[in-house]
């Protein structure tokens, strides 16, 4: 994936956690510096595919579009994400909806707010 990385969590909430977690250390640790590092994380939920210590599947491939969309500083997920999440404490703001190459019905797109409120 050239400069970035996919992981895969057992749980929406845990993902969501550790993107978050992942802003905030890159934030406090650039805070300082001229030119601050910016990362873009995109989440997506769904049924894998896993193959020789690699990950496949429609799930995968949508997150990876997901990622198209994001900027450096941001988290994006789905609408899927969001609905599996919903209850617990984390704050969305909608980002519209977006069409995602190879997929026929446009994606709900969500920005995770991070930053301290």
């Amino acid at each position: 994936m050239g400069d970035g990385f996919m992981t895969s969590f057992g749980s929406a909430f845990r993902a969501l956690d550790a993107a978050i977690a992942m802003q905030r250390a890159i934030t406090d640790h650039f805070a300082e510096t001229e030119t601050p590092i910016r990362i873009r994380v995109g989440i997506n939920a769904g049924e894998l595919i896993e193959d020789q210590d690699d990950l496949f599947g429609t799930a995968v491939i949508q997150a990876a579009r997901v990622m198209g969309k994001v900027d450096g500083g941001q988290v994006l997920v789905t609408d899927t994400v969001r609905n599996l999440v919903a209850g617990k404490d984390y704050r969305f703001s909608d980002h519209g909806a977006h069409d995602l190459k190879g997929f026929e019905d446009p994606a709900g797109l969500f920005e995770v707010g991070w930053e301290p409120a």
